[in-house]
């Protein structure tokens, strides 16, 4: 069989090519991080060695022409997904205007250039000036590597990269037609239509349906996966049907999903993986093998006009940026990052060129001159934006405010096998990304004669949770206790790990007035200081749309005030789900100013209520995906209530639809006793009562 096999260049052989592809994408990035060059410019490099115009071992044949294309696609997917969507529409404007600056300054200066100085025609003058302006975000997978990804510059960026690319690509449109005589009013009126509803389509129409299609996908991980592909790909594609690149589509669909795809989730995990290590390699590499040094060393022209362009471009978006810079009062560092990210011309260049050289606006030359234009532009991208982000993440580092002198230590226990899943997911969105405790999933077991039995049982159980927490790259710590009841091993457990937070389950039956949940959890209540967290999750997480969170009066003057108002604005920035909440005034004022103070930013709107018998009536204007969090409190602390005994027992019979957590924040050990004149929630002072 293997004589049967042809080694001899370029190979033809499937198996053999992906297999060459594969060494490439797996030897060059180790090769040249010694040297400390971005792994992006290898893959380029090894794209012009490889291919066709190099030592042609391989061909830019149609598998590696769609392997590309899904790369260049899944580099605007992901802007699009990791792209914070509370700062980009805080600082919306700021993309309009960097985006307009590094379109006009490139087609200007672009366009004067080759009127004036290289004699083309107006048309193929404004066509070449074409290729400054869009930019690729090539070096993108540097920025997420390094935790950028939600800094203001790259947000600024990203959203500046649909404008200028959306502008250039309809400045194409308009030279095309009006070269085949095509630019009457019914042609602009039939363009800007298909536009339209093409993004009412996409960023209207595909949330409302990837929304109900993950509720009936859940637990399916893997054909989670493959609807987001589909959506990518059909979003490319009606993308194209609209009279834009496809590029335009991926970006949109990015947005689309953006709420429905935690960062911290499985999927998020996936996505990232399968693009950065096979995907986006592929893009790079069949960039490289459109290089042709050999035709640039015998062509003057193509020399000449090479040169300009490889002069002209990064100036030109350097510009933009230092403006951008100006304007905006960003520093040095983001200015640079700005201009790396941005200088990067591959995806919308390379279809201005083709379009260009297939009507016969522009020739041989000016083709070849793009291309490496393409080639020295990746290398300058990756440079700059690899040692502008490494500065500017080191920066970061050490500028982040301590929200908490503790670090997150979560404790799971689990009772019930069929919710391991959506707590592990709910105690990860909880922790702070920036610390690296594992979560750790817990089994109590009876002391009796079958506690060895059981307990091995209890953890093949718990294997799941271990599986499901290793597929968001989280590090999970099993724990198993034997002990004389449930609530004594995890207390046990809770001093014995240092937990900080414990997020429990509840079924949402109560069956005695005189506890408020039952047994465990009245007794964790009763005998622990620490946030508890208990929970019954009925939709899936990552199809929250908005989270409700109602505050007793006084929940201001806990000791677990600000870490919860963290853990609610994680929960809000994973789930991509505004924030309403409710409370009195005086409470709702102090509950702004924690939020405001510390990122991340979120949207929230507060709703003062008048008292907390109004709960109960809150029903009616909650949607089925709405997402409650009751603030509760500890009997004998300052925002304690009688009536917030009954909250549970409401949960339990009127929000059976919604899911819901009851939170109680850190207290104060109960030994410690601050004597205050507490209010109660309708706002009449009681007794003087010992905390």
């Amino acid at each position: 069989m293997l004589l049967n096999v042809n080694l001899t260049p370029p190979f033809e052989e499937p198996v053999l090519i992906f297999t060459l592809v594969l060494l490439v994408i797996l030897v060059i990035p180790l090769i040249l991080g010694k040297f400390r060059i971005p792994g992006i410019v290898g893959m380029i490099v090894a794209g012009v060695i490889l291919g066709p115009n190099g030592l042609h071992i391989l061909d830019r044949d149609a598998s590696i022409v769609l392997f590309g294309t899904v790369g260049l696609l899944y580099i605007m997917f992901q802007a699009g997904l990791e792209i914070d969507m509370i700062d980009f529409k805080k600082y919306k404007m700021r993309s309009v205007v960097f985006g307009t600056l590094t379109f006009l300054l490139p087609m200007l200066v672009g366009t004067a250039v080759f009127y004036y100085l290289h004699d083309y025609d107006i048309k193929p003058a404004i066509l070449l000036a074409s290729m400054f302006a869009p930019h690729t975000l090539l070096a993108y997978p540097i920025i997420s590597r390094l935790g950028l990804s939600k800094n203001a510059a790259v947000t600024l960026t990203i959203g500046g990269t649909l404008i200028t690319d959306t502008a250039v690509l309809f400045v194409l449109a308009i030279i095309i037609n009006s070269t085949h005589g095509e630019t009457g009013a019914t042609f602009w009126i039939f363009m800007v239509t298909k536009m339209l509803l093409f993004v009412v389509l996409v960023l209207w129409l595909f949330p409302k349906l990837s929304s109900y299609m993950f509720k009936q996908l859940e637990g399916e991980k893997g054909a989670q996966y493959i609807y987001v592909l589909t959506v990518v790909f059909a979003a490319a594609f009606l993308s194209e049907v609209a009279g834009m690149e496809a590029i335009i589509g991926a970006f949109l669909a990015g947005l689309a999903l953006n709420p429905l795809i935690p960062h911290t989730s499985a999927l998020m995990n996936r996505i990232e993986f399968v693009g950065n290590n096979i995907f986006i390699p592929f893009f790079l590499i069949s960039t490289g093998m459109l290089v042709d040094l050999k035709v640039l060393f015998t062509d003057t022209n193509a020399m000449l006009i090479a040169g300009t362009i490889v002069v002209l471009a990064p100036m030109a978006k350097y510009a933009a940026a230092y403006l951008t810079q100006k304007i905006f009062k960003f520093s040095v560092l983001q200015r640079n990052l700005i201009f790396g990210l941005s200088s990067a011309h591959a995806a919308a260049t390379l279809a201005v060129v083709l379009a260009g050289f297939e009507i016969g606006l522009i020739g041989e030359s000016a083709l070849n001159g793009a291309v490496v234009l393409i080639l020295v532009s990746s290398m300058v991208s990756s440079f700059s934006t690899e040692k502008a982000g490494r500065a500017l993440a080191i920066m970061e580092s050490r500028r982040k405010p301590d929200i908490s002198r503790k670090p997150d230590r979560i404790l799971v226990p689990i009772g019930n096998p069929k919710t391991i899943e959506r707590l592990i997911d709910l105690a990860i969105m909880l922790k702070n990304p920036e610390q690296h405790e594992p979560i750790y999933p817990l089994a109590v077991v009876i002391d009796n004669e079958h506690a060895e039995e059981e307990i091995y049982k209890k953890n093949e159980m718990l294997q799941e949770a271990i599986t499901h927490a290793s597929s968001t790259d989280n590090n999970v710590q099993l724990v198993s206790k034997i002990d004389v009841n449930v609530a004594s091993g995890i207390l046990r457990a809770i001093k014995e790990l240092m937990i900080t937070e414990v997020v429990l389950g509840w079924n949402a039956k109560i069956t005695t007035r005189d506890r408020i949940f039952g047994g465990v959890l009245d007794s964790l209540l009763d005998n622990t200081n620490e946030m508890i967290l208990v929970c019954k999750i009925i939709q899936p997480l990552n199809t929250t749309s908005r989270i409700v969170v109602i505050a007793p009066t006084n929940a201001e003057l806990e000791r677990g005030f600000v870490r919860w108002i963290r853990s609610v604005k994680l929960l809000s920035q994973q789930l991509g789900a505004p924030v309403v909440f409710r409370g009195r005034k005086r409470t709702l004022n102090k509950v702004r100013s924690a939020v405001k103070e510390a990122k991340p930013n979120i949207e929230a709107e507060y709703s003062p209520y008048s008292n907390l018998s109004e709960f109960a009536t809150m029903k009616s204007e909650l949607k089925k995906d709405d997402l409650v969090i009751v603030i509760s409190a500890r009997k004998g602390t300052i925002s304690y209530n009688s009536n917030l005994d009954y909250v549970p027992r409401v949960l339990s019979r009127d929000y059976k639809d919604n899911s819901f957590i009851v939170m109680y924040p850190e207290q104060y050990p109960l030994h410690q006793t601050v004597p205050v004149k507490s209010i109660n929630i309708y706002g009449a002072a009681s007794e003087e009562e010992d905390i």
